[in-house]
C-alpha cells in the first residue's frame, strides 16, 4: 500500500505508476483563485515530484472540464438571455479553453486536460458511462425508483437541480444555498426534504411530482464503506478530518424531533415504525433511529400527519444516476425507461478514467488502462476540495466497489482497488468562503497574475496548510488601501526563492567565474552540509508522501536560509583573510547544497530550477531522485574540464513581477 502510515524514520515506498487527478471545474465559468490555489497547485506539485521520483513515463496527471449538468444548462440560459450567440457546445468549449489557458499560465503541467462533452474524450466518456451502468446493473447495485421531482406549475416544466433553491435540511448545515437534492456544501438529501423550495424561473413554490429514475443502492453500502473508513483510519495516512466527514454519513437513518412538539413520547413512539429512541437531557430534540430509509419515510408521514416538525439526520440515500436534463451524457435505454441522461455527479466520478483512456489512446496504449486504474503496483491520487468529500470518498467508494464485486458477496475492502482521496480544506477569500455568488467577488485566477508571478503564488498556496485547516487568502495588492495590513504574505513566501535562493545561486556562479574560470572547485562538500542535505531530502520525501505541503515549505525555508547563512558567515571571512582554501570549500559546499535544493524546489518552481540546470550544464539526470545526494562530479565528470555557463550580472533564476519593481517591492 502506497498510503500506509509511516513508522518513525521509515522511508516511504512510492508506486511504480501513478495517476494524479485534480477535481474538474464546471464548464460554466472561468477559474477563480480557489480553483487554482486550493487544489490544482497542490496536485501539480505532487505530480511533478512523482515524475522526478518514479520517472515521468510512469505518471499521468489529468483533469478536465465538467461539461454537463444543470449548473451549465442554467448558466447557458442566462448567457443567452444576456444576448450572447452560440450553442451550448460553443459556450462550454469557450470556457474549456479559458480554463486550460489559466492552468497553463500557472504552470499546471497536465498531461491531459479533457472535456467530458467534447471531442474524442467526450465520445470515450459516453461509451464508458454506458458500460459502467451495464456493469453495475449486472452486479445487482441498480434500482429503479419513483421519486418526487420539482415541477413548476406556472411554466409547466420539470425543474433541474439548480433551478430550485431553498434551505438545507441537514441539522447544523451552514450552507448559504441548497438546491433540489444537495446543498452548496455537498450534503445529499431527497427533494421532498428541501426546506422552503422556490423555482428560480418563476419565483413560485414548485410542487413535487413522481418521476422514475435509476439509482445506485448507496444506502446499502453503509457497512462496507464504514469498514473501509475504519481500515483507512487505522492503517493509512488519510487525512483525519476527511475520515470524520465520511463517518458523519455512516449512521442509520434518523429523525430529530424538538421536544417542545412532543406531548407524550411513549404515545408517539407507538405510532412510529420500529426504531431506537434517544432522549438525552442536554439535547433539545428526541432522536429516533431507524433501520431503513423506508421506515424513516413512514415515520415522516406519521409526523406530517400529526403536524409535528422534524429534521432528518445525515445518512446514505440512494445515489441518483439518471435524470431528465437534456444537456447530459445519454443514458442507456433499459427496461421501460427511455430518453434519460446521466446525472452529472456520478459520470464526473468516472470521467478521470475516461480521460486516462483518451490519453492512452493518443499514445497508442489504450489497452494499458488497467495498469493505471486497479493495478496493485499503481496508485490513483485524487486531489479535491472538502465540499466534494461526499462524492469522492463515499459515493465513489460505493460505485467503484460495485464495479469490482457482485452485490450479494461481501467485499473485502482491503483488496478492493480504490483511489487515494486527498481533500483540501477551504481556501477562503479574506475570512469568508470564496464563492462567485457572494457579495464580494473573489479574484479570478488570471487577475492575480497581473500582480504576482506564478512561482510566488505557488509558493504561497503550498504553504497555507490546507491539509488540516481552512485559511484566508489576503493578497495585499488587490485590497483597498484601508484594508492593507502589514507585510504582503504572498511576497513573503515567494521571497524564499526570489530573494534568498536566487541570491545564493548567483553568488556561487559569480564566485566560480571570478576565482575559478567558471568551474566548481574539485572535492567533497563539507560533512555538515552533506548531513544537512540528507536530512532535508529524507524529511521532504516523507512530507510529500503524506501530501503535507506546508511542512515542505517550512523545511525549504530552514534548509535554504541555513546554507545562505553558511555562505554569508564564511565567504567574507575567507576574502578578508585571503584564505583561498576556505573560499574553495565554501563555494564547493554551496554549489552542492544548491544542487540538492534545486531538486527539491523543482516541483514547485520548475522554470527557475530548469534554468539552474541549464547554467550548471547538467542533463535531465539532475532531477532523478536515485542520485539526489551524489556529488556534482557524478553529473559533470572531471571538475577541471566542466565549465559552467556564464551568468550575466544581475541575471535572475527566480524573477519577481515587474509591478513589484515599480512599487519598490
Amino acid at each position: 500500500m502506497f498510503r500506509k502510515r509511516l513508522m518513525k524514520n521509515e522511508r516511504p515506498v512510492f508506486p511504480k505508476r501513478a495517476v494524479v487527478t485534480a477535481g474538474m471545474p464546471y464548464g460554466n465559468k472561468n477559474l477563480h483563485f480557489g480553483h487554482v490555489g486550493g487544489m490544482f497547485v497542490h496536485a501539480d506539485i505532487f505530480a511533478r515530484f512523482l515524475r522526478d521520483r518514479i520517472g515521468k513515463e510512469n505518471v499521468i496527471f489529468l483533469s478536465g472540464t465538467d461539461c454537463y449538468g444543470s449548473p451549465i444548462q442554467e448558466s447557458y440560459r442566462k448567457w443567452k438571455e444576456a444576448g450572447q450567440e452560440g450553442s451550448m457546445e460553443d459556450y462550454v468549449t469557450a470556457n474549456h479553453h479559458s480554463q486550460k489557458k489559466t492552468l497553463e499560465d500557472y504552470g499546471i503541467s497536465l498531461d491531459f486536460f479533457g472535456a467530458s462533452a467534447l471531442g474524442e474524450a467526450g465520445e470515450i466518456h459516453r461509451q464508458m458511462s454506458a458500460g459502467i451502468f451495464h456493469r453495475l446493473y449486472r452486479n445487482g447495485y441498480i434500482e429503479k425508483l419513483s421519486v418526487p421531482q420539482f415541477y413548476d406549475e406556472e411554466l409547466g416544466i420539470f425543474l433541474n437541480g439548480r433551478q430550485v433553491t431553498g434551505r438545507c435540511p441537514i441539522p447544523g448545515c451552514t450552507s448559504d444555498k441548497a438546491y433540489a437534492d444537495e446543498c452548496s456544501l455537498g450534503h445529499q438529501f431527497l427533494p421532498a426534504e428541501l426546506i422552503n423550495p422556490v423555482s428560480s424561473l418563476s419565483g413560485k413554490r414548485p410542487v413535487l411530482r413522481e418521476v422514475e429514475n435509476w439509482y445506485f443502492e448507496l444506502e446499502n453500502c453503509i457497512d462496507s464503506i464504514k469498514e473501509y473508513n475504519d481500515f483507512l483510519r487505522k492503517n493509512t495516512n488519510t487525512r483525519k478530518y476527511q475520515l470524520e466527514t465520511v463517518e458523519e454519513f455512516l449512521k442509520k437513518p434518523m429523525l430529530y424531533v424538538p421536544k417542545k412538539y412532543v406531548g407524550n413520547l411513549e404515545e408517539l413512539s407507538k405510532r412510529l415504525p420500529a426504531h431506537r429512541s434517544v432522549d438525552e437531557e442536554k439535547r433539545n430534540s428526541f432522536v429516533f433511529e431507524f433501520e431503513t430509509l423506508d421506515d424513516r419515510d413512514k415515520a415522516k408521514a406519521v409526523l406530517d400527519e400529526m403536524g409535528i416538525h422534524y429534521t432528518a439526520g445525515k445518512t446514505l440515500v440512494p445515489f441518483r444516476l439518471s435524470g431528465n436534463v437534456k444537456w447530459g451524457v445519454p443514458f442507456p435505454a433499459c427496461e421501460d425507461l427511455r430518453n434519460l441522461t446521466f446525472w452529472v455527479w456520478p459520470e464526473s466520478l468516472w470521467a478521470p478514467v475516461s480521460f486516462t483512456r483518451a490519453y492512452l489512446r493518443q499514445k497508442g496504449m489504450e489497452e494499458d488502462l488497467t495498469k493505471w486504474w486497479g493495478d496493485e503496483e499503481a496508485e490513483v491520487y485524487q486531489f479535491i476540495g472538502e465540499d466534494n468529500i461526499y462524492f469522492y470518498a463515499i459515493a465513489q467508494t460505493g460505485l467503484f466497489t460495485g464495479l469490482q464485486q457482485p452485490r450479494r458477496t461481501k467485499p473485502d475492502m482491503e483488496k478492493v482497488r480504490l483511489s487515494h482521496i486527498i481533500a483540501n480544506r477551504h481556501l477562503l477569500y479574506l475570512d469568508a468562503k470564496a464563492s462567485s455568488s457572494s457579495e464580494r467577488k473573489p479574484p479570478m485566477a488570471d487577475e492575480l497574475l497581473e500582480y504576482y508571478t506564478k512561482d510566488q503564488l505557488r509558493m504561497h498556496f503550498m504553504s497555507l496548510g490546507l491539509s488540516s485547516k481552512s485559511v484566508g487568502f489576503r493578497p495585499q495588492a488587490l485590497l483597498k488601501e484601508e484594508e492593507q495590513n502589514g507585510t504582503d504574505i504572498v511576497l513573503k513566501d515567494g521571497n524564499l526563492i526570489t530573494n534568498v535562493f536566487n541570491r545564493l545561486i548567483r553568488s556561487c556562479f559569480y564566485a566560480a567565474q571570478k576565482h575559478y574560470a567558471g568551474k566548481i572547485p574539485a572535492g567533497e562538500a563539507d560533512g555538515k552540509i552533506r548531513d544537512m542535505a540528507q536530512k532535508a531530502v529524507l524529511e521532504y520525501e516523507r512530507h510529500m508522501y503524506h501530501q503535507e505541503f506546508h511542512r515542505i515549505s517550512y523545511l525549504l525555508d530552514d534548509f535554504i536560509r541555513e546554507v545562505n547563512k553558511h555562505w554569508v558567515n564564511h565567504i567574507k571571512a575567507a576574502d578578508a583573510q585571503g584564505d583561498a582554501a576556505l573560499r574553495e570549500q565554501i563555494v564547493r559546499d554551496c554549489f552542492y547544497a544548491c544542487k540538492v535544493m534545486a531538486v527539491l524546489v523543482h516541483p514547485i518552481a520548475p522554470e527557475g530550477c530548469e534554468k539552474f540546470r541549464e547554467y550548471m550544464r547538467i542533463g535531465d539526470m539532475l532531477w532523478n531522485w536515485d542520485y539526489i545526494l551524489e556529488p556534482i562530479s557524478f553529473y559533470t565528470g572531471d571538475p577541471a574540464l566542466h565549465v559552467l555557463k556564464e551568468l550575466e550580472p544581475r541575471e535572475d533564476f527566480f524573477k519577481k513581477h515587474e509591478r513589484q519593481f515599480e512599487q519598490g517591492g
